[in-house]
């Protein structure tokens, strides 16, 4: 049973794709979601649609001070905290012999460093309450190099050795830390794949839809309290990995 009734569930990256597809179904499944994103006119209009049940939450994970005041704007406006998403992130593919570090730059530390440090400042609200869940986006191309996309792969490959080690620390705490592992998924971050192969993995009907993730995320947190789902991977069924 898909029910997340008396929730707080916050997610990062939510003013579109994958994270906007969850705060939907998170608030279908009854909780009240707080959608982060530091774009504060899409977030505005993303609350809009989605309606009462939803706070808009306007954050620059890539700015420490901003990052801070995340967890207590969400408190304040939500009273509570039971599910931290961090999904948030950026991609980039390509031969690494053409490609710009700068370039880079910017998806390691959105990535990486900006998803470790907003889930670093929830943690202890979330241990010192004695239960919750975190859920990170993280990507098929976490357990399986993809040779197209050696920067977010190894991007990836990053949040699932950090899903794995806290999921430890903190299941002492009654806190529940586990990862969705998509595969191609239809969202403004393939925009950087050449024209013809977007267009051949959509006739193969190789790309999902972020819905299809936003249900597994669902599945994941509704699953009994005892029960951790440490890394869900979906992928259509077109790509043989």
């Amino acid at each position: 049973m898909s029910d997340l009734s008396g929730k707080v569930v916050a997610i990062t990256g939510a003013a579109s794709g994958i994270g906007l597809a969850c705060a939907e179904a998170c608030r279908d499944a009854g909780a009240t979601v707080a959608l982060v994103d530091r774009d504060e006119a899409a977030l505005r209009r993303a609350c809009d649609d989605l309606g009462p049940d939803t706070v808009p939450i306007v954050t620059d994970l890539l700015d420490k001070t901003s990052v801070a005041k995340m967890l207590p704007q969400i408190l304040e406006r939500c009273g509570r905290l039971d599910v931290f998403h961090a999904n948030a992130g950026a991609y980039i593919g390509g031969d690494v012999t053409e490609g710009d570090p700068d370039a880079w730059d910017h998806v390691l530390n959105l990535n990486i460093n900006a998803a470790f440090r907003s889930i670093h400042a929830v943690l202890p609200h979330l241990a010192k309450q004695g239960s919750g869940d975190v859920v990170l986006t993280s990507s098929v191309a976490g357990v399986i190099p993809v040779v197209w996309e050696p920067i977010y792969t190894a991007s990836k490959h990053a949040v699932q050795a950090f899903t794995h080690t806290v999921r430890r620390q903190m299941s002492k705490h009654g806190v529940r830390v586990g990862a969705v592992l998509p595969g191609p998924v239809v969202t403004a971050l393939l925009d950087d794949w050449p024209k013809a192969k977007l267009e051949q993995a959509l006739a193969e009907g190789s790309l999902m839809q972020p819905k299809e993730v936003a249900d597994c995320v669902v599945f994941m947190l509704t699953r009994p309290s005892h029960v951790t789902i440490r890394d869900l991977v979906l992928l259509p069924n077109a790509v043989d990995l």
